[in-house]
């Protein structure tokens, strides 16, 4: 079996090499989220919904890249962290049942009930989107200060400056 094959059922890992407008648009939804700029989310979010799935794809890769780094700190991040960390991170940030969406949807997801995600999700693909993006904004907060987490992950995603 070779490890140049195709991954599986279209999981994103830091080998596959999806387009920088990707790239850049999720780490805008992290920024955005990073910085609680309601106007820039809202600005990058039909960027985002044009490339759903791929954006999706490099924000489960940024989040297991800032997951890494929290271990690596020693910095303590539990499943009920991450999900008073993601509801805060998104409260006023998007419209009400959305952010019931997004911040129920992860209390399931933080804690392995996939199943109960997507029935929270209700078929749309970006609360999921909103969920990692406002995770990896969280995430990314406990270990770096906003102006390099932003740089972190652009160098992290292979992008210049």
């Amino acid at each position: 079996m070779s490890s140049d094959d195709n991954t599986p059922r279209g999981e994103q890992t830091p080998g596959n090499d999806l387009p920088d407008h990707v790239k850049e648009t999720a780490i805008a939804l992290v920024s955005a989220y990073a910085d609680h700029n309601r106007e820039e989310l809202d600005r990058v979010v039909p960027r985002a919904a044009d490339d759903v799935d791929d954006v999706h794809s490099e924000l489960k890769v940024i989040a297991a890249f800032l997951g890494r780094r929290v271990q690596g700190t020693g910095v303590v991040w539990k499943p009920a962290d991450s999900r008073e960390a993601v509801a805060r991170t998104v409260a006023e940030m998007l419209p009400p049942e959305l952010e019931f969406a997004v911040s129920t949807a992860w209390e399931a997801h933080s804690v392995g009930e996939e199943e109960a995600a997507e029935r929270f999700a209700q078929g749309d693909p970006m609360v999921f989107v909103h969920m990692l993006a406002a995770f990896c904004a969280a995430i990314g907060l406990a270990v770096y200060k906003r102006a390099e987490l932003v740089s972190t992950l652009r160098q992290v995603s292979g992008l210049s400056g």
